[in-house]
């Protein structure tokens, strides 16, 4: 079953200084309509103005990705070291037993942002940080795996990554990204008890009869195979989760 969500169904919550466009509930923005997509909590897209900062905490057992559709930021943790990330890296924030302070700064081009949050399936450890510059674009346009949950997904855990593996998830889920020429499309399959969260980042798709625009999202639940076609050039997101 394939649920929509229109980009200007979303809702508005103010966190810290900013007001983010939220998909589920966040802060002050309340739908029991859209609390969370199985064990993907939060996912939110923001705007940072040039040296803004955006700041969170406490938080415990959520796993934090954010990753960057344009521009930089630095990210600066209690107990973690400064990061950059600039346009198309990642930045993951596993709070574990909790972080006290979590803050995002804006270089000076100012920075646009989406936030995923996964709740935990390993509790009790400790806080850990992971940054990946860029990744590598698949050569036929398909579904690359940004981080993971699976320790299968990244066969290489030992010595400095330079291929942009996937970072490493606390929860069993993965995050994904295409970029899909024109008239192309990319497959994904999951397995049972696990649902898809499909964000469209740039350009129009079709998936199942269904036409997705840029900020349109679907919710995929009790559906292994998916096949997403590109009606123009189009960047995509796409989470797997457990269903519960």
């Amino acid at each position: 079953m394939i649920t929509m969500r229109r980009a200007d169904t979303l809702g508005n919550a103010h966190s810290d200084t900013l007001i983010l466009r939220c998909h589920f509930a966040f802060s002050d923005y309340q739908d029991p309509a859209h609390t969370h997509d199985g064990r993907l909590r939060v996912l939110n897209l923001g705007t940072l103005k040039p040296a803004q900062v955006y700041h969170l905490g406490p938080e415990a057992n959520v796993d934090i990705l954010t990753w960057l559709p344009a521009g930089d930021i630095v990210s600066n943790a209690d107990g973690f070291e400064q990061e950059k990330v600039g346009q198309g890296g990642l930045h993951l924030l596993s709070t574990g037993t909790g972080c006290k302070r979590l803050e995002w700064s804006a270089g000076p081009e100012g920075a646009t942002f989406i936030q995923f949050w996964f709740m935990a399936d390993v509790e009790g450890v400790p806080p850990a940080q992971e940054v990946r510059a860029s990744f590598p674009q698949l050569e036929d346009g398909g579904f690359r795996i940004l981080a993971s949950g699976f320790p299968e997904d990244d066969p290489e855990e030992e010595g400095q990554i330079t291929d942009g593996a996937p970072v490493t998830l606390t929860a069993r889920a993965r995050l994904l990204h295409a970029i899909i020429p024109a008239a192309e499309g990319a497959a994904y399959s999951t397995t049972l008890g696990r649902d898809l969260y499909l964000l469209v980042v740039s350009g129009i798709v079709t998936i199942d009869g269904y036409v997705l625009h840029c900020g349109d999202a679907a919710a995929i639940t009790d559906q292994q195979d998916i096949v997403v076609i590109a009606q123009e050039k189009a960047e995509l997101l796409l989470v797997d989760v457990a269903a519960r």
